[in-house]
């Protein structure tokens, strides 16, 4: 392995990127057309509100608390479901559909739950608002803005204003804009009002509220925080007086003498004033910075940064950041690729396990009866080499951006890692080797060529004259002027396919895997799903296919048999890959699989496997064989499953010590036992916001088991105790009885509760309890899958780090991307193989264009491999660049197997 140092770029290379172009991208916002609704403003006029109520409100709450605090603590507690309901939909845009019905459905049923609790003026918060005074500024600012739209965009076809103008609002945009103006002068208006009234209530207000709390301030004299919050009103009256002074008289403005019609009434009440209303001047203000906001953004900032018209920014936007996929939603109750994986599943059980398999028919399809000199399946093009850098990674084809950031690694021409005080490079391998599970959650069309071809395409570009439609009939089909493949110098790739491949039959895997040359730059000579490589210097790689059995079938086992007999020499070494690590899930299962793996390995390697590797568990583990005087059979077990799944955890497996009859001990774990069990903590933290899909089958299983405590008549009886000791022993009595009502009774409910508590269940009708269940649903639904997604999540929880159990259900639920690593081998000269795993703790979640890609010379016909900036995509923010931020978890060197002397002068 060569040492090296990071070359920084030219000088000349960074004068040349300063483009006018790159100029302009550093100065553009971040959204793709302005801003049309200010949500600082939305902010602003919430935070007045707010102010405004408290400090007219504030001395009547703090007497009324006593009686109120159940109330305020049942709306904190709704309102605390409403936002753990809703927060998975929060600044999102999510498919399907089903979501944009929900945010609807959610906001009506809280609203609806509002109404049903103590009014907030009865709990002495007085929410003043003119409605009348609200529908006229609305209808009045609707028609203003519409009139100035209008007349902007008439300007703009004159040519009198920039072509920035061509994007027309939206009407709904125009309509939120009005509301929140009409609100703001509402709220203020209400609260602060005519100066004159707003002194005699100041006036009445303070007089009461001193005889109120005289004796109460006494006792709390050094409560200095309670005092200044009782004298807010006195701030809040000096900014009344400041901002809402009246404008004038509305004889002074004859045109605006209509607004008098709001002028307050004089101060002994009893005549009209014409003094012209501060809501006008405020509604003005507000119209005005809206106005100019406007003109300013389109006529000068958007044009200034966007040199080209809004639907051309729109489509180049398409072009400048990757359409990549999200994890896999295993817990969603609305996806259909899911039920197609369960359907194809329970077919592929039933059909091909026992009784047909893809396997028997690509040795049926073999050319020679001689399966050790099968051509399709033996493959020693590279053992002429002096030496060999080669990869290996596994269950890709989950979430885009662990893909390609695994992707974009490979295809580096060389990575420069610091190790200590040195530099370690380390050259793209000639050789990558897949282990299966290439695409989640089925092997479907979309899920090979979205989740699985696009993302190494872009890591890697195929050749130009390469097309997504084509079918290799006679592989290798080689480049042209390329007559055999030992002279092809680009990198290949051979994969097994794993138990998601098989869910069809193999049937998607022999399309896009066996009838394909490429996968993005990556040369695919392979024609079966299982292969024998012959390496330089005694190495060789078997890729095994177990299928859904977890084991290979005769047919295979004859081939590498015969393999081990005639092909490999007594000195040679092999790397075994499978799918499943059987060692550790057999030691797991207190199973015993893989039968005819393990007598390959016993009767016909004979000491001769090195190493044995496989996906399957989408982390990183290695074990090696401890000294012993016992035959080794292997010396190396390595599990690496992170190439681009969700992560699984490690420290279920820490346990693990034996395999073939020989001691075996941990010697790397990634990430490592402690981070592991931390990491399950999200369950309980992040369940429901990761699978709010699961909100569909867990609300309605959740509502099935409970229905039936449905009502409880004596419920109000709680929150008419004393103390809260009563209340939390009458509340737990209640449920107590209501879990054995559950276990106990099982039967239809009425229409109302009234009438259920009143003449009981059996006296009302079969439809009208139907009724009532579906209502009860509609609102115990969104109350309830808030709690079922946080019992579920410590549940599983509980079970990964108490238990070590349910592993894999435990860590699908949270769809960790991070946590990402591929396996780099080199064999050296002398025969040596060094072995030295990469990962990225952290993937990038936005990636941008990257400028060093995009100003390369592209020659037409150049292959990708030959460019110095192979990749299109690089990370949108430079500390979490890949290229950057990998490092190495794991190494160690398996040493060639010396060559027996007595053998040695035989074949001298």
């Amino acid at each position: 392995m060569g040492k090296g140092r990071l070359h920084k770029h030219p000088s000349g290379r960074l004068i040349e990127s300063l483009k006018m172009e790159r100029v302009r991208t550093i100065l553009t916002h971040r959204y793709p057309y302005p801003h049309e609704h200010s949500r600082h403003f939305m902010i602003a006029v919430i935070v007045g509100w707010l102010f405004l109520l408290s400090s007219d409100n504030l001395q009547n709450l703090i007497m009324k608390l006593d009686k109120n605090f159940k109330w305020w603590s049942m709306y904190a507690c709704l309102i605390g479901f409403f936002y753990f309901f809703s927060s998975p939909f929060i600044r999102k845009t999510i498919k399907p559909s089903y979501s944009n019905f929900s945010r609807w459905y959610i906001a009506w049923i809280f609203l609806a739950a509002l109404y049903h609790l103590p009014s907030f003026q009865s709990m002495g918060l007085d929410m003043r608002m003119n409605l009348s005074l609200f529908l006229t500024i609305y209808i009045s600012s609707l028609i203003f803005l519409i009139v100035f739209h209008v007349i902007f965009l008439g300007l703009w076809y004159l040519g009198l204003v920039s072509r920035m103008a061509e994007k027309k609002p939206e009407m709904l945009t125009i309509i939120q804009n009005c509301a929140v103006i009409s609100i703001a002068c509402c709220v203020f208006y209400s609260h602060c009002g005519n100066r004159t009234l707003s002194r005699d209530k100041s006036i009445d207000r303070r007089t009461a509220s001193w005889v109120a709390f005289s004796l109460w301030r006494k006792q709390n004299d050094d409560n200095t925080l309670i005092s200044r919050l009782l004298r807010m009103h006195k701030f809040k009256d000096q900014i009344c007086s400041s901002w809402f002074a009246p404008v004038g008289s509305a004889s002074d403005y004859p045109l605006l003498s209509k607004w008098a019609i709001y002028g307050e009434l004089a101060s002994n009440g009893s005549q009209d004033s014409n003094i012209i209303s501060p809501v006008y001047s405020l509604w003005a203000t507000f119209i005005g910075l809206y106005m100019a906001n406007y003109v300013v953004e389109r006529s000068t900032g958007w044009a200034l940064t966007h040199p080209l018209t809004i639907s051309e920014y729109e489509n180049l936007k398409k072009l400048l950041k990757p359409d990549f996929e999200d994890m896999v939603p295993w817990y969603s109750g609305t996806s259909t690729d899911l039920f197609k994986t369960v359907f194809d599943l329970m077919v592929s059980v039933t059909l091909f396990v026992g009784r047909f398999d893809m396997r028997m028919m690509q040795a049926a399809m073999s050319k020679g009866p001689d399966e050790a000199k099968n051509s399709d399946l033996l493959y020693d093009h590279l053992d002429a080499k002096d030496e060999l850098w080669f990869d290996f990674i596994a269950d890709t084809g989950d979430g885009g951006n662990s893909t390609y950031a695994i992707a974009r690694l490979l295809a580096q021409p060389s990575l420069v890692i610091k190790s200590d005080d040195s530099r370690l490079t380390f050259p793209r391998g000639e050789l990558l080797l897949i282990g299966g599970d290439l695409a989640y959650p089925n092997p479907s069309e979309f899920s090979y060529e979205r989740r699985f071809f696009c993302p190494f395409e872009y890591a890697l570009q195929p050749p130009a004259w390469y097309t997504p439609e084509h079918i290799a009939l006679e592989k290798p089909e080689l480049p042209l002027g390329v007559s055999e493949i030992r002279q092809y110098s680009g990198p290949q790739c051979f994969m097994i396919p794993g138990n998601h491949d098989w869910f069809d039959g193999l049937h998607t895997f022999m399309r896009y895997i066996c009838h394909k040359s490429w996968l993005g730059g990556w040369f695919l000579p392979q024609k079966r799903s299982y292969f024998a490589l012959k390496l330089p210097n005694g190495w060789w790689v078997f890729g095994l296919d177990q299928a859904l059995h977890g084991d290979i079938d005769v047919y295979q086992f004859k081939f590498f048999a015969e393999l081990c007999q005639q092909k490999v020499g007594e000195t040679d070494s092999v790397i075994l890959i499978t799918h499943e690590p059987n060692w550790l899930l057999d030691w797991y299962w207190s199973d015993r699989t893989g039968k005819n793996v393990t007598y390959l390995i016993r009767e016909y390697l004979k000491g001769r496997c090195k190493l044995r590797m496989a996906g399957d568990l989408h982390h990183y583990m290695r074990h090696s064989c401890v000294e012993s005087k016992e035959p080794v059979h292997v010396q190396h077990l390595l599990v690496n499953g992170c190439g681009g799944a969700f992560l699984h955890p490690t420290h279920v497996f820490e346990n693990f010590k034996e395999c073939y009859g020989n001691k075996y001990e941990t010697k790397a774990a990634y990430p490592s036992y402690d981070e592991s069990s931390k990491i399950a903590l999200g369950n309980i933290l992040k369940f429901r916001r990761k699978n709010w899909q699961f909100d569909v089958i867990g609300g309605f299983v959740y509502f099935i088991l409970v229905f039936s405590m449905f009502p409880q008549c004596d419920s109000f009886r709680i929150l008419h105790e004393d103390s809260w000791g009563d209340r939390m022993n009458s509340f737990f009595i209640a449920m107590w009885n209501a879990i054995f009502e559950i276990l106990e009774h099982s039967y239809v409910m009425a229409v109302t509760r009234t009438t259920i508590c009143r003449k009981g269940i059996e006296s009302l009708p079969r439809g009208g309890a139907i009724i009532y269940y579906v209502c009860v649903f509609l609102y115990f639904w969104v109350l309830s899958t808030p709690v079922v997604s946080m019992v579920f999540g410590s549940y599983l929880y509980i079970c990964i780090n108490w238990f070590h159990i349910h592993f894999d259900e435990a860590f699908s639920s949270l769809r960790i991307a991070n946590y990402k690593a591929f396996t780099r081998f080199h064999i050296k000269k002398n025969g040596d193989l060094e072995v030295f795993t990469l990962a990225v703790d952290k993937v990038p979640k936005e990636w941008m264009l990257d400028p060093d890609w995009d100003m390369e010379p592209k020659e037409p016909f150049q292959m990708s491999h030959n460019r110095r900036f192979p990749s299109k995509w690089r990370a949108g923010s430079g500390w979490s660049e890949p290229t950057s931020t990998v490092r190495v978890v794991d190494q160690f060197v398996i040493p060639r197997t010396p060559m027996d002397p007595s053998l040695s002068d035989l074949a001298t």
